[in-house]
């Protein structure tokens, strides 16, 4: 999985920039990727107004290595939610913010949800529904309707007849 990951990775940072990520996304992937950047946003503000409760979290998840630096750990995954969240959320970067997060919400789905299942069966399905919407935009990008998408044909929008310049027109 991790390879998967690396090699999936690398073929992004290798991809020429004007490649578009998808010609026809429809409206409903869209507004998911918005509310999937609005989720990890607000647990990552909840995480920052509650670093205690995370680094008690990371403590339970039974892993010697999070157990030991919960502190750290607490502090990175509470700002990557945040930011990914935010750059889900606007389509900046969506692939891979969606790689960033995916090892995250694994550990959170297999290891603190699933022991808690009993407490809070609501977290266990939202870590669920999230991680898989994270492999979902992994995969697909962010769509037409985003900030990628938006400087990607930003070039286009002077004479020429650019996606950008279509979009605008529509305005």
């Amino acid at each position: 999985m991790v390879l998967f990951l690396f090699n999936k990775l690398s073929d992004m940072v290798q991809s020429p920039v004007t490649e578009k990520t998808s010609f026809k996304q429809p409206v409903w992937l869209t507004l998911l990727r918005i509310a999937l950047g609005f989720i990890l946003f607000w647990k990552g503000i909840v995480f920052i107004r509650d670093t205690e409760l995370l680094k008690l979290l990371i403590e339970h998840t039974g892993i010697g290595v999070f157990s030991k630096n919960s502190e750290i750990l607490s502090f990175v995954v509470a700002y990557l939610s945040l930011l990914c969240g935010l750059f889900i959320g606007c389509g900046l970067f969506t692939k891979t913010s969606s790689i960033v997060q995916i090892p995250i919400l694994f550990i959170a789905v297999f290891f603190v949800n699933a022991k808690n299942i009993g407490e809070t069966g609501f977290e266990l399905v939202l870590s669920i529904i999230t991680l898989l919407l994270l492999v979902l935009f992994a995969f697909k990008g962010s769509g037409t309707l985003s900030a990628d998408e938006y400087f990607r044909t930003y070039y286009k929008a002077g004479d020429e007849d650019g996606s950008t310049k279509r979009f605008m027109e529509k305005l």
